[in-house]
């Protein structure tokens, strides 16, 4: 049994060592106003990763009013980045650097995530430079958290220890795949942890490449998945699907006269049972301006085409 215990311990040890040589530490330096009214450097950290070549992603927030990036390796050199996307809205930034001779992290998929995994989160916590490590396993999946004017969705809990400073670095399996991007800005979090999935990313790159720029594709509601518990529970008819839980107001999805409580059933003649199948589906029909949603209004079945905004990123 020791035996055992021993190449475990040592099989969960070279994947980490392996990933962690992916992993940067990175400092901004943002301008902050002091109480003098004066303006004043202040030094910030974050994490994130290696993701293709020249090309590390990490938090929106980590980078956000940064008036200079600079990116740490594992080995200690250091060189300075350009920002070249950020939204805020999916918490997710990309880097250009000119360093090459990093192998990207393999990335895995989120969608394939069971409750119960075991995980890494590898990063910078609490200003430390250089890689440090967390273990635990994936608690949740699917949830939506509100933080000020932010609504981060379909993310991944995890019990894995994560301190101001790991923001940014990968969530990894035991096979050494990317399966989230760890993040924290959730300050009142305690003994929990969430990342924004990996399959988010891809999705969040595709869109790059397609549209040149971040956009932001959007109907006006934030939803929660149904699971057989939430529909025995509230008395729901049907356990899958999108359980509608704000629309704001002015909202495409509000002049149409969906509201919360609704059931979204189907997107474009698809099943859905994820926030992130909702989103894709927005997103891909963004060049068309609407998306058809087949939903269960108070027990009845109703389609309806909403109007789709999309939005530039600055």
């Amino acid at each position: 049994m020791n035996s055992e215990l021993r190449d475990l311990s040592k099989s969960f040890s070279d994947i980490v060592e392996e990933a962690a040589k992916s992993v940067v530490s990175i400092i901004t330096l943002k301008l902050a106003i002091s109480a003098f009214l004066t303006p004043v450097p202040v030094e910030g950290i974050g994490s994130g990763f290696i993701i293709q070549r020249r090309l590390v992603v990490t938090n929106a927030h980590v980078v956000a009013g940064a008036r200079k990036v600079e990116v740490v390796y594992y080995d200690g050199v250091k060189e300075e980045g350009d920002i070249i996307a950020r939204d805020p809205y999916r918490d997710l930034a990309l880097i250009y650097v000119n360093r090459n001779d990093i192998t990207p992290l393999e990335l895995g998929d989120s969608n394939k995530l069971r409750v119960g995994e075991l995980v890494f989160a590898i990063g910078s916590p609490l200003g430390l430079l250089g890689p440090t490590v967390t273990m635990g396993v994936i608690s949740a999946l699917g949830r939506v958290i509100a933080h000020k004017k932010l609504v981060l969705e379909d993310l991944i809990q995890t019990d894995a220890a994560i301190n101001p400073g790991n923001s940014g670095g990968p969530l990894v399996n035991i096979e050494g795949k990317v399966v989230g991007v760890v993040t924290a800005i959730i300050p009142y979090a305690q003994g929990i942890g969430f990342a924004i999935p990996i399959n988010s990313v891809k999705r969040f790159i595709k869109l790059m490449k397609r549209f040149g720029k971040p956009i932001r594709a959007w109907i006006g509601i934030y939803t929660t998945p149904i699971t057989s518990q939430i529909a025995s529970y509230y008395g729901l008819p049907i356990k899958q699907g999108l359980l509608v839980v704000k629309v704001i107001p002015g909202s495409p999805a509000e002049t149409v006269g969906i509201e919360p409580g609704d059931i979204i059933m189907k997107v474009n003649g698809n099943y859905i049972k994820s926030v992130s199948d909702l989103k894709n589906y927005i997103e891909d029909s963004a060049s068309r301006g609407y998306v058809v949603l087949e939903i269960m209004k108070r027990n009845r079945l109703m389609r309806i085409r909403v109007p789709i905004i999309i939005e530039e990123i600055d």
